[in-house]
């Protein structure tokens, strides 16, 4: 488990340091529409650094929503099989799906970033001419942490295959959904006052 959740907090780790983006990417946004709309002096870079900004948080948190098991899935009838079956199927799954899109994404993603680097790609949308080759260093770091994340969920479904239970995740934020789901009610309607 210590390794499991060494990759978990890098993960994590990550995903919360990128997370900050969100912020920058807002400011960003509420800036270029004040100058833009109010003093009618919109900005050459806005654009660009916004979708480096919303890139960046795309790339860079994928291993964060994997370690929290937040990524979408269409689980109607998963979740209704028993947790060995479970890990079965992921485990498979993994190998079959996850790892070959991953590995090309890191494969790939290095041949697109050293070409970016070696000529010094610059955005061609904007008359900034804003350098690129620094975000696309992301793609093949994206797979790699991608890649490492994945290895620890197939610890996990071998660990959950052996005993029949999901292993704990490392604790961070958590949907309003589940919060709500958690509360006892009991004691809220104990610590209400009746209406009489």
């Amino acid at each position: 488990m210590k390794i499991i959740y060494a990759i978990e907090g890098l993960s994590l780790w990550v995903g919360r340091a990128f997370g900050w983006c969100i912020l920058i990417l807002t400011l960003s946004v509420s800036y270029e529409v004040f100058v833009r709309y109010v003093l009618n002096s919109p900005t050459v870079w806005a654009f660009d650094m916004m979708i480096q900004m919303y890139g960046a948080l795309f790339l860079m948190c994928g291993a964060y929503a994997l370690a929290q098991d937040t990524h979408v899935r269409a689980d109607v009838v998963y979740r209704l099989l028993p947790i060995k079956v479970q890990a079965s199927l992921d485990f498979v799954l993994y190998f079959l799906f996850f790892f070959p899109g991953v590995i090309a994404l890191a494969w790939y993603g290095y041949e697109i970033a050293s070409d970016s680097w070696r000529y010094k790609e610059v955005s061609f949308n904007s008359p900034a001419s804003i350098q690129i080759y620094f975000f696309k260093s992301l793609i093949p770091l994206s797979g790699a942490l991608l890649v490492l994340q994945g290895c620890a969920e197939l610890a996990r479904c071998v660990m959950a295959m052996r005993t029949g239970a999901w292993p704990e995740r490392l604790a961070d934020v958590k949907e309003t959904e589940d919060l709500l789901a958690s509360i006892d009610l009991d004691a809220i309607q104990s610590a209400t006052p009746s209406n009489k």
